[in-house]
This record gives structure tokens, sequence and C-alpha cells, in this order.
């Protein structure tokens, strides 16, 4: 695939900066930055990590921005929180600071950082940093594509048990639609039964979002890697067929 083609919609970024002068600083940066490298991008900025914490939970961002100094939950706290649960688990993350303690670099990364970017906030580096990003931005855009396909899936919870049918699909995930929904955050067993593959495709899936009281989006977890071959040869080349990806 391009980068034309990657780029058909853009980054969407979240900012967690508790400080309204740092933040109009990023942004100014920001639109130069876009100007630079031509690359469109969406920033979101909030002003505390409590409520980081509550947008997370119901949106994906291509690249998320964390102030490391902020009252709790701080930078590297925030950090722990996305690498553990919910729609953000891959996305890029890259932590604000204005020191340069070795200490505090590496919690971070062992907490799943991906990159730092020092203030004040330089054209520079900013530019540098989007331009590393962007490759597994990409990456994970082609890997989450989704294409409208129904297929027979059960979904089980303990002693729960339901027949589903999947509005649409991807690589790392599913949309169904099932007599009922479960919680967001449970983590259930999924068997796929696409039409052209003889075997069943097995994995576990954690709860991500639902619709109404029939609709889910899950998240697929425990995918091995037989299942994931099975997927991908049943799921690539209808996603090359209806968006002209070139993989």
């Amino acid at each position: 695939m391009s980068k034309e083609q990657s780029r058909s919609r853009p980054y969407d970024i979240l900012i967690v900066e508790d400080s309204a002068d740092d933040v109009e600083l990023f942004l100014r940066t920001l639109r130069k930055v876009q100007a630079d490298i031509d690359v469109e991008m969406r920033a979101y900025p909030v002003t505390d990590g409590t409520q980081a914490t509550a947008t997370l939970k119901g949106r994906r961002y291509d690249a998320i921005f964390l102030d490391v100094n902020m009252p709790p939950p701080d930078g590297v706290e925030l950090t722990k929180q996305i690498r553990s649960s919910g729609m953000n688990q891959t996305t890029t993350i890259v932590i604000l600071t204005g020191s340069e303690d070795r200490a505090l670099m590496t919690r971070a990364f062992e907490a799943g950082a991906n990159l730092f970017l020092f203030k004040p906030i330089e054209r520079t580096r900013l530019s540098r940093a989007i331009q590393i990003f962007s490759v597994p931005i990409d990456r994970e855009r082609r890997r989450l594509q989704r294409v409208k396909v129904k297929c027979k899936a059960t979904i089980e919870l303990g002693q729960i048990r339901l027949d589903c049918e999947t509005v649409d699909l991807s690589l790392g995930g599913m949309l169904v639609r099932a007599n009922r929904i479960l919680p967001i955050g449970s983590v259930v067993s999924v068997a796929l039964t696409p039409s052209s593959v003889p075997e069943v495709i097995r994995t576990s899936a954690r709860v991500v979002r639902t619709e109404g009281n029939e609709f889910m989006g899950l998240q697929l977890e425990g995918l091995g890697e037989i299942e994931a071959k099975r997927l991908g040869e049943f799921l690539v080349p209808l996603i090359v067929a209806t968006t002209d990806y070139r993989i």
C-alpha cells in the first residue's frame, strides 16, 4: 500500500498535558509540521490523566502524547493503563518531558512507551517523531482495516454461549450481531467459521465497545500462529479486492 493510500484519513492524536501554555505551543508546532511533511492530523487535547483515562475507553487514536509530570495518573501510569487493556493497546505512545532523567526514561519504556519528546517542543523534533511513528501507524491501519463480511461465530463467556454473525471483520477484530451484549472488558472465547475456511478459527477476544442491544465490537487477543494464517488467507484477498491495497 502506498503512503498516500494509508493516509487517506488524518492521524488522530491524543495530547495529555496539564499546562495550557504547553498545549498551545504543541498545537502551533503541530500545525507547522503538518505543512512540512504533508500529513494531516487531528489533535484532541485533554488536561489531566483522569480525563484521559475516560477518553481512552471510548476511542482509538493513532498516536498518544503524554506529559510525564502530571497529578496522578501521570504519564507513566497512563502508559501502563493503555498497554494493559482497551482499544489503544498497540497505539504509539510518546512521552513528553523536560527532564533527561534516565531512571524515568527506563520506567516509561518498561511501561510501554515508544518514544520520548523533550520540552520545549521543537518543530524538527516533532517532525522527526511523526515520521518515525508513521510507519507503525500505517501498518496498524492495514491490520485493522475492516471488510463487511458475514460469518457465523460463537462467543462463550463462562456458561454463556451466543450464536452470532459478523457485520465486519479485520485481522485484529470484528463487529458482531448477537441476541444480547456482554459487558465491555469481558474476555471471551470465539469460534469463527468463514465460509471458505475448512476449519474453525478459535481465539480469545475482548469486548471493547457495544452498540445498542445487539452489536459488540471485539478485539482479538489470543490469535495463534495457525489461526492467524487461516484468518489472513480468508481476509486479505477481501481487503485487497475492496480497498485496492497492495500488500
